[in-house]
């Protein structure tokens, strides 16, 4: 698809989005940019990137018509302040970002917002509202963890009709502030604090932002969304190697692929 092409399919309403990256994350994030705005079928207002301060990231802020935030000033507290590691494994950075994620109302400006890993590049076009649905993109497999906490959360089972773990997702602020508005009634804390406090610390995958907002969503009203399937594609080789005719022979039967070589939000061993 030309960029034309795909500039003359955004009409969608307008969203912002949001990525969370490091600076680890540089060999794959320029790739993720510009495919947000090839194949997002949506006005894009602005691309916020949430990072520790980085000139490196600032850099490519600039170069790619991106707004730098600093991630300490995203949460009342930093990654170094969460406690979330064994022996053999240290999740505190992976679960900082999560939350990281799930304050975006207070950082995009737009009625929706998609949030997006730094890792994942779209490869054909994408909708995520359609006649008044948001169109959620999932997967056939979760974390059990994920779905335990949601229970100590809410009080209530997460219906879960598929998994919602798809490395991106809209999210509209009103809904994701009323989720956190009753996690906060529920459990007379912030709502972060209950997230933290809800964590079985001795499993490695404790948490789910996305499970969490997914469910939230579908169980109030199932009828207010669409789900489609992600047929996501993990690769190793490096984004930058991937060329033109690669990406459209995969193009065929994915969506998106995933260069899962992110080191820093979650890392093994001691911390």
């Amino acid at each position: 698809m030309s960029a034309s092409s795909a500039n003359a399919s955004k009409n969608g309403p307008a969203i912002d989005i949001l990525i969370p990256a490091i600076e680890k994350d540089l060999a794959t994030l320029p790739y993720v940019i510009d495919s947000l705005r090839r194949y997002v079928r949506h006005p894009i207002s602005n691309i916020y990137i949430v990072s520790p301060d980085s000139s490196r990231i600032r850099a490519l802020c600039s170069r790619k018509n991106c707004i730098f935030v600093n991630e300490a000033t995203v949460l009342p507290f930093t990654k170094k302040d969460i406690r979330y590691s064994s022996s053999r494994w240290n999740r505190s950075g992976w679960l900082y970002q999560q939350l990281l994620k799930m304050n975006g109302n207070h950082i995009c400006r737009e009625k929706f917002f998609l949030v997006v890993d730094a890792d994942t590049v779209l490869i054909r076009p994408h909708l995520f509202r359609s006649e008044g649905r948001t169109i959620f993109y999932c997967r056939n497999w979760s974390q059990r963890e994920y779905f335990r906490t949601y229970r100590k959360l809410f009080g209530t089972a997460a219906p879960s009709p598929k998994s919602f773990v798809t490395h991106y997702m809209l999210f509209e602020s009103a809904k994701l502030a009323a989720l956190k508005r009753t996690i906060e009634a529920r459990h007379g804390m912030s709502w972060h604090a209950a997230v933290l406090r809800s964590i079985n610390k001795k499993k490695q995958f404790g948490f789910s932002e996305f499970e969490t907002y997914a469910n939230y969503v579908y169980s109030g009203n199932s009828a207010s969304v669409l789900l489609k399937n992600a047929n996501n594609k993990a690769l190793k080789t490096p984004a930058a190697l991937l060329g033109k005719e690669k990406i459209r022979k995969l193009a065929r039967s994915y969506r998106s692929l995933s260069f899962h070589q992110r080191k820093g939000y979650s890392t093994p061993g001691k911390p």
